[in-house]
């Protein structure tokens, strides 16, 4: 991570959240222009390994540079199973339980790479969940360090010799905030990220940002990771996703039409995955 405390990422609550789980949990600090260092010391866990690294801010190309500084944490990992966390997930206590029976119930199938988590993604507040195909639905969060798996991209996902890994499902959740928080701080948030894309190029748009109204947004009906309950209820600014159909766009019927597609026939139409499935 990188000036996690400007780009409003609860990276506390994401560390904490799998403390429990681990032996140890590798922190990659990059020279930042804010506390991110100190604020990560102050979780003061004997648990906890921060290295510094340095993020060549000439690297400007496809976000590649978040696969580079995740495969410098992941080398440093010294167990063959490694639970990967951006800082802006957060794993559910309830579902701590059930990772570690799926990590013991595929540890001695080799053919197991990686298990596979369901993703909940906010957008705009915490009572608000994004589940348009454009969001995706699953993804890798703990990999099998001796199976020469490494992160991909810009890091969403990982790839083994070249190939999607061959995963299994955990059972579990990540919780990903990226896309909640106040509209002036996820300006600031996406100016920052989108230079490791675009350099300065795109950084304007992102001036006078407001969230946008746009198919499959949600009200959320579950219960956020208790670490996350504080954010929650001192949420401050509010958003309303309503949207009238007179205003929906072409790619939104298109979205409309492939869940019905989906919820008749129990498949998605052209769905990325980073990832194949093994069978039982």
């Amino acid at each position: 991570m990188r000036n996690a405390v400007l780009m409003g990422y609860p990276v506390v609550a994401s560390i904490k959240s799998i403390l429990p789980l681990v032996d140890e949990f590798v922190v990659g600090v990059g020279q930042s222009d804010d506390e991110t260092l100190n604020l990560i010391r102050s979780i003061n866990d004997p648990k906890i390994k921060i290295f510094e690294s340095f993020w060549d801010q000439t690297k400007t190309k496809g976000g590649l540079i978040l696969s580079e500084k995740t495969n410098e944490a992941l080398s440093r990992c010294q167990n063959d199973w490694c639970f990967y966390l951006q800082a802006d997930e957060v794993v559910h206590e309830a579902d701590l339980p059930v990772i570690r029976v799926a990590v013991q119930k595929h540890d001695q199938d080799l053919r197991v790479e990686g298990l596979l988590f369901q993703y909940i993604h906010f957008y705009g507040s915490y009572g608000i969940i994004a589940t348009a195909r454009n969001w995706y639905r699953n993804e890798i969060r703990l990999v099998r360090k001796s199976s020469n798996i490494q992160s991909f991209n810009d890091a969403q996902g990982f790839r083994v010799d070249g190939r999607k890994p061959r995963v299994k499902k955990s059972g579990a959740r990540v919780f990903h905030y990226g896309w909640v928080k106040p509209p002036a701080q996820m300006g600031q948030k996406n100016k920052l990220l989108s230079r490791w894309w675009h350099g300065e190029k795109m950084e304007k748009s992102f001036d006078s940002f407001q969230y946008s109204h746009f198919y499959g947004l949600r009200p959320f009906k579950g219960s956020h990771p208790e670490l996350m309950k504080k954010d929650v209820t001192t949420q401050t600014w509010s958003f309303q996703p309503r949207k009238t159909w007179s205003d929906w766009t072409l790619k939104e019927f298109n979205y409309l039409a492939s869940d019905l597609f989906e919820s008749v026939f129990k498949f998605r139409i052209g769905e990325y995955k980073n990832y194949k499935l093994l069978k039982d």
